[in-house]
């Protein structure tokens, strides 16, 4: 599974807990950009899932991310920037 990550500078340990889950990650954006905030954002083809990252991105970027998401037929998870609201995002799932 193919997973876009969007907020956070660094990721630290994130990619091998998701690999834990047979997740790799497609694309990383900061979410820094000004142009993230603006409507028209794309989601990558074959993205399987769509990974916010909230305490670090603002509420334009969020809507904009998840509605380009949902058009697209891609899962959307909203957590914490840490591996354990990672994995409890992941299990509800």
């Amino acid at each position: 599974m193919k997973a876009m990550l969007v907020g956070a500078d660094q990721l630290g340990n994130i990619p091998k807990a998701l690999s834990e889950y047979g997740i790799q990650i497609s694309r990383h954006l900061t979410g820094r950009d000004t142009l993230h905030q603006r409507r028209g954002v794309n989601v990558p083809n074959g993205t399987d899932l769509l990974i916010l990252f909230t305490d670090f991105l603002g509420h334009n970027v969020m809507r904009n991310f998840r509605e380009a998401a949902e058009s697209e037929g891609v899962r959307v998870i909203c957590c914490k920037r840490s591996i354990t609201s990672i994995r409890q995002s992941l299990d509800l799932q």
